[in-house]
């Protein structure tokens, strides 16, 4: 494609639905070519194809796992090495940082806040980059952990729930803001809520594996129905549901909705030194979702109390104004599409986290 032209990025060809239009971003930056960290992961496979079609060169690095798309020029070594990031960033106008660690107490450190501080220094150092787009996400304030009395907008403090990640991504966020401020360093904050592809709302929602997300089913499992759901092996859809019987409310994000809020970043002066909260349409109400897949799939719904967690909602308003956000995957959406990829034969790649 041709930089400037009116195509944009097919972003529903994931269900074949019809492509949402949108224009190409980066030309106000000039940016050419891009640096991708975390290229072989769940958005990184998405996101490099897209940017591709978009008519950018794309960089991408690969450590564990190869990266396999024509067209793209693979760097390999860790990004906590400086001579490594100096390699990748040669030539970059621009770096989409998705590298990042789940619940892995020995990697994290080197990949999340080392990785990510190395390549913000020789980034610095550098100089002439146009735009830093970090890939954080919701875990940072805390979501499901703490009581989330208003919908999570930008300016809600950061408060990480227990554990790496979350830890990881309110570490990573300090050091690209204080970059911006400090050096003066062109940085985006893409603030994601948990992302969701092929099939993971079917395997997170389904008792029978696999399983994705939490809380685990399995670990609710309370009543002799519940028990027997597992010891035979049945399937059903889960309802999460509060003491009192309420519904759980969460908000996810569907994979395509992602990577358009990449491509209205990437190059967008008006996205410069902000931080943007990227998630889906609305927020979902487990009830309502489950008796939606179960009559898809001719199954019962299962309820199981969870006694801790709480709802949230996030707010995506400075999305939509500043960026032109149009998310179009709400929950039912996403588990129709995980409906008919399973349908047509699709496999889920190995995964080294649940979530």
């Amino acid at each position: 494609m041709q930089r400037g032209s009116s195509n944009g990025w097919d972003a529903d060809a994931w269900a074949g639905a019809p492509p949402v239009r949108i224009a190409p971003a980066g030309t106000a930056m000039k940016i050419k070519t891009v640096l991708v960290t975390g290229a072989s992961g769940k958005l990184g496979r998405s996101l490099v194809p897209a940017l591709l079609k978009a008519g950018y060169q794309v960089r991408a690095t690969q450590f564990r796992t190869p990266v396999k798309v024509p067209g793209v020029r693979t760097v390999t070594g860790s990004i906590s090495d400086p001579g490594f990031a100096r390699r990748a960033l040669a030539g970059a106008d621009a770096v989409c940082h998705l590298a990042t660690c789940k619940e892995d107490s020995e990697n994290f450190f080197d990949v999340s806040i080392r990785g990510t501080f190395t390549l913000l220094d020789e980034a610095r150092r550098r100089g002439g980059l146009k735009q830093f787009i970090l890939a954080s996400g919701d875990a940072a304030l805390g979501i499901f952990f703490y009581p989330q009395p208003k919908p999570l907008d930008e300016g809600a403090p950061l408060a990480a729930y227990p554990g790496c990640y979350a830890f990881s991504k309110v570490m990573e966020e300090v050091m690209v803001g204080q970059y911006h401020i400090q050096y003066g360093l062109p940085s985006t904050i893409l603030r994601i809520s948990w992302i969701h592809g092929e099939d993971d709302l079917l395997a997170h929602m389904t008792l029978r594996p696999p399983d994705f997300g939490g809380p685990a089913w399995r670990d609710l499992a309370r009543s002799a129905r519940q028990k027997e759901m597992f010891r035979k092996k049945r399937e059903a859809v889960g309802c999460l549901v509060h003491p009192d019987g309420r519904p759980f409310i969460r908000h996810i994000v569907g994979i395509a909705d992602v990577v358009q809020s990449f491509l209205l970043a990437l190059g967008n002066p008006a996205a410069v030194g902000q931080t943007f909260n990227i998630a889906g349409p609305e927020a979902f109400s487990y009830d309502a979702l489950a008796a939606h897949i179960a009559g898809r799939l001719g199954v019962p719904v299962v309820k199981f109390t969870c006694r801790e967690g709480h709802d949230f909602r996030i707010n995506i308003g400075k999305a939509r104004s500043v960026l032109g956000y149009d998310p179009r995957w709400d929950a039912a959406r996403i588990a129709d599409a995980g409906i008919a990829w399973r349908g047509a034969g699709g496999r889920r790649p190995p995964i080294r986290y649940r979530g």
